[in-house]
């Protein structure tokens, strides 16, 4: 009796165990997502060789079981990321159609100390392109022109260098940028041209300290026009901070002191349209109300641009602009977490009163990080939608073909034997041409999760 107990006892945990396994494979089946049910994942992972680092379709796998997805590994953005503002679809969907081969722009805003330096060399020297950028040691500038054409499409710091005013903002790049392309050409009739502005942002905290010590080793930016409504702003309307050549050995709370640091909210006032409030002359209206007709400005053309990325997510940046413009990067971007603006100890209440002085900038990257990340979240469920998509229709074409090589062989012919009577060479050429069929049936991919992602990235950028 005991003996017949104890086999029913093994018997039971047999299946109760067998139950368990296939619950955990239904569930990695059911919930690939690495951002979703994460604690059904770490159930699995005690079952997969105690959750030991593997590799999964030639990716590695985390400790926990998971895919090693590279834009999770760059921010962990994700996973946390819960959306903060609506959107239309419109907004979330860019529908550019850029051709090179035409007479298209893209227009690059460098806001300060954004990375746009890195990024400004990654569009002349890193793009795979049928008649790529000529980049020449020694010299600043690259030419970039279009295939078949002596016109550049591109209008940048390293392509046309700075032809309207050094770091020129929105207000002076949507007026100047037009005519001085329109000045290039030598035709008669001037073509009509698509304008696709794009930029970086990063976040303000890091951009202004990363501002004040390269203001402190010596830049000044006295070469900016700030061009407005036609003119450039007087010295009582953007008095100066400092009175010498430059403001190099400034300290932190010297360049947070002065009123007139245009550092201060810098990426509102370089993405808003200045004419709204009357420019450089303050006098116009109080600065209670100039900052949120400035902030709301510079969030309308940062939706309308065709493209913008942001320093702290290189990896998306890249795979956002591609999926916008149809081109390619050659040498993938990444993610620098160590910068000189990071490696400066600022205390807790020195940041602080940073971010009160960086409010309307605070307000405008929490809204740009918002659609940034919505517009990825898109673009990837696109892009696996396309995927799952040509996958079922190479099945289909593959069990067309396949129905079509059975109704093939059962046809009856005056030379055919009956079956089990074949010839030997007869039988090796059938089986040659079920392996073929089989290998055509189940390719590699076959199998492969609809949210598989690309390579991780490598390489190297410049420090900014």
């Amino acid at each position: 009796m005991d003996e017949k107990s104890t086999s029913s006892h093994q018997r039971l945990l047999v299946f109760l165990l067998m139950v368990l396994i296939f619950g955990v494979f239904m569930i990695q089946y059911a919930c690939p997502s690495s951002s979703e049910c994460r604690m059904l994942h770490q159930l699995g992972a005690w079952f997969t060789l105690g959750g030991k680092r593997g590799t999964h379709n030639g990716e590695s796998v985390s400790q926990d079981g998971l895919q090693k997805d590279p834009y999770i590994a760059e921010d962990g953005a994700l996973a946390r990321f819960v959306p903060r503002f609506n959107f239309t679809k419109p907004d979330l969907n860019r529908d550019v159609v850029f051709n090179i081969k035409g007479d298209d722009v893209i227009v690059f805003l460098h806001i300060q100390k954004t990375g746009g330096t890195t990024f400004g060399r990654h569009l002349v020297r890193n793009i795979q392109l049928e008649r790529p950028c000529e980049c020449h040691a020694g010299q600043k500038k690259c030419t970039c022109l279009r295939p078949g054409k002596k016109e550049t499409w591109l209008f940048s710091r390293f392509s046309t260098g700075w032809s309207c005013g050094l770091h020129a903002d929105w207000t002076e790049l949507t007026r100047c940028v037009p005519s001085r392309m329109d000045s290039r050409e030598t035709q008669k009739n001037q073509p009509s041209r698509n304008y696709y502005y794009i930029t970086i942002l990063r976040d303000p905290v890091s951009r202004y300290l990363s501002e004040w010590r390269h203001v402190q080793r010596g830049a000044t930016w006295k070469a900016s026009l700030h061009v407005c409504d036609g003119r450039s702003p007087t010295v009582s309307e953007l008095p100066g901070c400092y009175s010498g050549d430059d403001w190099s050995g400034c300290s932190l709370q010297e360049f947070m002191d002065c009123p007139y640091n245009l550092a201060s909210n810098r990426q509102t006032r370089m993405l808003a349209d200045l004419s709204l409030v009357g420019c450089y002359n303050v006098s116009t209206m109080s600065e209670d109300e100039r900052w949120p007709v400035l902030l709301d400005s510079a969030k309308r053309n940062l939706k309308g641009m065709a493209f913008f990325g942001l320093t702290e997510y290189q990896r998306k940046t890249q795979y956002l602009f591609e999926r916008t413009f149809n081109l390619q990067f050659i040498a993938p971007f990444t993610q620098l977490n160590g910068t000189r603006a990071s490696s400066v100890e600022v205390p807790p209440e020195t940041q602080e009163r940073i971010r009160r002085l960086n409010r309307w900038d605070v307000e405008l990257y929490d809204y740009a990080r918002d659609l940034f990340l919505q517009r990825f979240q898109v673009a990837r469920q696109q892009e696996h939608r396309q995927a799952r998509e040509q996958r079922q229709l190479e099945r289909r074409r593959l069990r067309g073909r396949f129905s079509q090589k059975q109704g093939r062989r059962s046809k009856p012919t005056e030379t055919a034997r009956p079956t089990g009577v074949e010839t030997e060479e007869q039988q090796r050429e059938m089986a040659a041409e079920d392996s073929v069929e089989s290998e055509v049936l189940f390719p590699d991919w076959w199998d492969v999760d609809e949210n598989s992602t690309m390579e991780d990235y490598i390489g190297n950028v410049e420090h900014w």
